[in-house]
């Protein structure tokens, strides 16, 4: 499946640009408009950065809770430390993993939640950007010969981003 996403200043030109659409022959469930009183980011199924983030964090955590345990373990074990006196060989131990596992899920929510939010939403941020700013969304899915058509008809109106994609996943 191939998406266009043309990003369109106002209303009135992402209305122009689906009748010029639809008047060049594509099919309108094949075009969608995004913005104030058409379709939202949500609706569409535009990824959200934030549940990205969220995601990333929690894949992180699995494994460097569990392993910020062992390496606080196995620190305690190498150096001998005896930080806590009150609590023994064995509790010392046990408090140097409980500290590991602090600082692998403190890692997993500050590395993996901004990774996520940087790198997991790809396009999605900057175009959700752009409908929070006013602008409008005129996109396209289909074949690419589809998608070509619909280029050629959306270059005529001088959008401010006009990008092609290729989902994978939809072909």
């Amino acid at each position: 499946m191939n998406y266009l996403v043309a990003v369109l200043p106002d209303r009135i030109q992402a209305e122009a640009a689906y009748l010029a659409l639809e008047k060049e022959g594509i099919p309108t469930d094949k075009v969608s408009i995004l913005g104030k009183g058409y379709k939202s980011a949500d609706e569409f199924g535009l990824i959200d950065p934030q549940e990205q983030a969220r995601k990333q964090s929690r894949i992180m955590m699995l494994w460097l809770v569990p392993f910020g345990f062992v390496a606080g373990v196995a620190f305690n074990l190498l150096t001998g430390l005896n930080t806590f006196p009150w609590a023994g060989e064995i509790g010392n131990q046990l408090i140097g993993g409980l500290l590991g596992a602090a600082a692998g899920y403190m890692g997993s929510f500050f590395v993996g939640g901004a990774a996520g939010v940087a790198f997991g939403s790809g396009d999605a941020l900057p175009y959700r950007n752009r409908l929070d700013a006013g602008k409008y969304l005129v996109v396209v899915r289909g074949s690419e010969t589809l998608t070509r058509q619909a280029t050629r008809v959306l270059r005529q109106f001088e959008p401010e981003n006009l990008q092609g994609y290729v989902d994978p996943a939809g072909v």
